[in-house]
């Protein structure tokens, strides 16, 4: 029998009885008013994330999966184009490249970060495409697709390296489109701009995901597109509303991908907390990083110096992984993996024609990550109980208890 977690790994109670009395006065404002849809509570949420992202517009939606998508479709992607990612991600960040009619392409991780790396991409770029040098289009020399977009996916709260992808769409006439869904409020030094980049604020549009367990997460589903562009922002509304650009006058078909009012209300009542929230996940995780320190057992995050993570997940590699989690479970310890079947191994995707040893990096991650408890709430005391129990099940020692004989 599966013992019951004492040391959880999220904790979506706490912060809700916190913020409890603000949400219920939130929620009976709008029974009172029967603000669903739409309004001024809306507007402001947007107003509130795009200033917090650091972008010009915001516009709130269902999911993040339409987030990723409707960002694609209104950023220019049209059906038959093909769209670059990497195969270690959720499958959100596909499933919208197929939905917005694109195909989508890898490009294998940085074993470092385990986010895009810049090197695969160039890579792909130059040896698995041509361009037309009378249009400038680029093209995959397999399938014959035109290529005309990256999404490059901010993993477990930590950016990816984007000036290096940056510097490459523009060479190749890209878009860029930041897959955000686990990074809010994560941020970048541009060295070639010398100043820190907020995530959602690099690309021609940004998606970010408020599914209840993200760093900043709703009571149910919602989403929701960051950009500077204007035009990006005016396609998106229409393309949440039924393609409508005012009542009844439909431009363009379009979805049902809104963002409802209260789920808008819930989250601009929790965004006065998220940086302050971001620092306490930062802080465990420093102190992880310090309990894990020379233990050549267990590999922890690393954070290299253009990044400010948001440890949306703290990921660990380990041998024998299954048999820790069942270990650490069996104690109390609530464990998870993300992902255990990288992308083009799934069997969603076995007409891309990929096989194994195609991406060896995210194929080498894959069976040894975990990931350990990891939220605002969870104390100092229990990180180090967790990371106590984690060095005893994997036989870690740390450099300095190490004696040389």
């Amino acid at each position: 029998m599966k013992s019951q977690a004492m040391i959880p790994f999220l904790d979506l109670v706490t912060p809700h009885v916190e913020l409890e009395e603000e949400l219920v006065a939130m929620f009976r404002d709008c029974l009172r008013t029967a603000h669903f849809i739409g309004g001024s509570l809306l507007e402001e949420f947007e107003r509130e994330f795009a200033a917090f992202s650091g972008a010009a517009h915001s516009v709130g939606l269902a999911n993040g999966t339409d987030a990723v998508r409707f960002a694609l479709m209104a950023a220019g992607v049209q059906a038959g184009d093909m769209v670059v990612t990497v195969p270690n991600t959720f499958i959100a960040t596909t499933e919208a490249i197929s939905q917005a009619g694109a195909l989508p392409a890898f490009v294998d991780i940085d074993e470092s970060t385990y986010s895009m790396d810049p090197a695969r991409l160039a890579e792909f770029l130059s040896e698995q495409c041509w361009r037309d040098h009378l249009s400038g289009r680029l093209f995959h020399t397999r399938t014959g697709r035109p290529v005309t977009a990256v999404v490059p996916v901010h993993l477990y709260g930590q950016v990816a390296d984007m000036d290096p992808i940056l510097d490459l769409a523009a060479k190749y006439n890209l878009i860029v489109v930041e897959d955000a869904c686990q990074a809010h409020g994560a941020e970048y030094y541009s060295a070639r701009e010398k100043r820190w980049r907020k995530a959602g604020s690099m690309g021609k549009a940004a998606a970010f995901s408020f599914y209840p367990g993200k760093n900043l997460g709703a009571c149910g589903e919602a989403g929701a597109i960051t950009t500077d562009d204007a035009e990006v922002a005016r396609k998106v509304r229409m393309l949440r509303d039924h393609g409508q650009s005012r009542k009844y006058y439909h431009d363009i078909e379009g979805y049902n991908g809104r963002l409802d009012t209260i789920q808008a209300g819930i989250l601009r009542a929790k965004l006065k907390h998220l940086a302050r929230w971001n620092e306490q996940r930062r802080a465990l995780a420093a102190e992880y990083g310090k309990l894990f320190a020379g233990a050549a057992e267990v590999l922890a995050p690393q954070e290299p110096a253009w990044s400010k993570a948001v440890y949306h997940l703290y990921v660990v590699r380990v041998q024998r992984r299954e048999q820790l989690q069942a270990e650490l479970g069996a104690a109390g310890v609530g464990t998870a993996i993300h992902y255990p079947i990288p992308l083009h191994l799934q069997k969603a995707y076995q007409r891309l024609g990929y096989k194994p040893g195609d991406f060896p990096v995210t194929e080498r991650v894959a069976p040894e990550i975990l990931s350990l408890p990891m939220f605002p709430q969870l104390s100092l005391a229990q990180a180090r109980e967790v990371a106590e129990k984690v060095m005893q099940y994997t036989g870690a020692r740390r450099s300095s208890e190490v004696t040389v004989g």
